[in-house]
């Protein structure tokens, strides 16, 4: 176990390993290649982003395993009802765990519908039950707006809101990818005890530092540093970046966490925050496997069409989720 670090002191020790800031960008001839360089480029409103992404998940996803049955239900939530959709997998018997989804987007695009294929394929190769949350975006609702919907809706499950489909509120994990995997490592560090696994998907940590190290590497559509400006504009609104519900990387007090499964991408600008936030939780005793997936950017999970490796990496994901909670 390593000793325990300052997470900037990680940030830096990662930053300082990378040494292609001269390459050339590949995902810039795989965007050429897929014509959609203009698919998701920072420089498009909210609004065009979020009508790209709807209109294009279909197109970069392959048609995941079938599940039993798809349930779309609303939790209370602080603002309104919280729309969820419930996947059961084949063979279940009996209540059970539930992996609680939280969407990518930068907090500001992403649906239940935009993440399904991912989500379906999660609790089709695991058998577990997943939970997708459909938390309020910003700017409409900036900042604390995600995290209460994210706190509301595990709660309200914890609780046993969704009894009626099996979901054992004694038996959670938590997920998601990037913006979602932010609201899963929050709600890990204040549900301590209630949360049994953590699986956090090229986790976006900290909204401190949006500048990142070579830039030319890593400044693709889906993570830009301008698009990480936006995010930051739009969804802290004046907000301190240092709050631990923004940026739980900085959190203190790491110990008695849930086992987490980091999954890393190599092209990503965020892979560095994702590592050091593992090393912490390493740093203060908790398990923790991570996974580095080699010559793929960030995002590459939602285009399965296109990359070999996304269905297979989702997959061992779903094998990883099945061995924490213990389903056969």
């Amino acid at each position: 176990m390593r000793d325990r670090v300052s997470p900037l002191a990680l940030q830096h020790e990662a930053a300082n390993l990378m040494s292609m800031s001269d390459s050339p960008n590949p995902f810039e001839a795989m965007m050429a290649e897929w014509q959609s360089n203009d698919f998701l480029a920072p420089t498009k409103t909210i609004p065009a982003l979020r009508n790209a992404l709807g209109k294009g998940h279909e197109l970069l996803e392959k048609t995941p395993p079938p599940v039993a049955e798809r349930v779309d239900l609303d939790l209370e939530g602080p603002g309104g009802p919280i729309p969820v959709r419930v996947y059961l997998p084949h063979g279940l018997e009996g209540p059970g765990p539930a992996l609680v989804f939280y969407h990518g987007g930068g907090f500001v695009i992403g649906t239940l519908n935009t993440y399904d294929a991912i989500c379906q394929r999660l609790a089709a190769v695991s058998g577990v039950r997943v939970v997708s949350v459909d938390y309020r975006l910003a700017p409409e609702h900036p900042f604390p707006a995600a995290v209460d919907d994210a706190l509301a809706a595990f709660d309200a499950i914890h609780e046993g809101a969704l009894s009626q489909c099996g979901v054992d509120g004694a038996q959670l994990a938590v997920g998601g990818d990037s913006a979602g995997a932010n609201l899963s490592a929050v709600i890990s560090q204040h549900r301590r005890g209630q949360v049994r696994f953590q699986l956090l998907i090229y986790p976006l940590m900290q909204l401190v530092e949006i500048k990142k190290p070579n830039p030319r590497w890593h400044d693709v559509p889906l993570v830009a540093t301008a698009t990480l400006s936006e995010i930051s504009k739009h969804y802290l609104q004046g907000a301190d970046p240092k709050d631990v519900r923004v940026s739980p990387l900085f959190a203190e007090d790491l110990s008695g966490l849930a086992p987490a499964y980091v999954m890393l991408s190599e092209l990503d600008p965020l892979k560095d925050e994702g590592q050091a936030y593992a090393d912490r939780l390493s740093a203060f005793g908790v398990k923790v496997e991570t996974r580095m997936h080699k010559g793929v950017p960030h995002g590459f999970l939602n285009a399965s069409r296109f990359i070999p490796s996304a269905v297979p990496a989702i997959e061992e994901m779903g094998r990883a989720l099945a061995r924490a909670l213990d389903v056969k």
